[in-house]
């Protein structure tokens, strides 16, 4: 099983037990994290794809560590214009591992949302 789901202004596929690096959140390690935003899931050639959202789909997953990725230089330059600008940036990340895809809303939250 697989499912398609957004975090952070991106869109990210994955399955049970994938490792991944996403936008970081604010969140503990060793937490769990759950993801609503789910676009789509899908089985084998079972799919099912939300408008804009899959109702009742989640995606839950152990933030394993956050941290900064490796520094990158943007430097600006106008030639003949005297005009430099040296500046480092680090995106900061959060490192998830998925634990479990849930298609549906679990009977109780169906009854709750009826």
């Amino acid at each position: 099983m697989y499912a398609i789901f957004e975090t952070g202004g991106k869109q990210y596929k994955v399955q049970e037990g994938d490792t991944l690096f996403i936008e970081k959140l604010d969140a503990e390690n060793e937490s769990v994290v759950t993801f609503d935003k789910v676009v789509s899931v899908g089985e084998g050639k079972k799919l099912k794809i939300g408008k804009p959202y899959v109702k009742g789909a989640t995606v839950e997953a152990t933030v394993i560590k956050s941290g900064k990725e490796k520094k990158i230089i943007v430097y600006k330059m106008k030639p003949k214009k005297n005009y430099r600008r040296k500046q480092g940036h680090r995106q900061p990340y959060t490192k998830i591992q998925i634990s479990s895809i849930n298609p549906t809303a679990s009977k109780e939250e169906a009854k709750e949302e009826a």
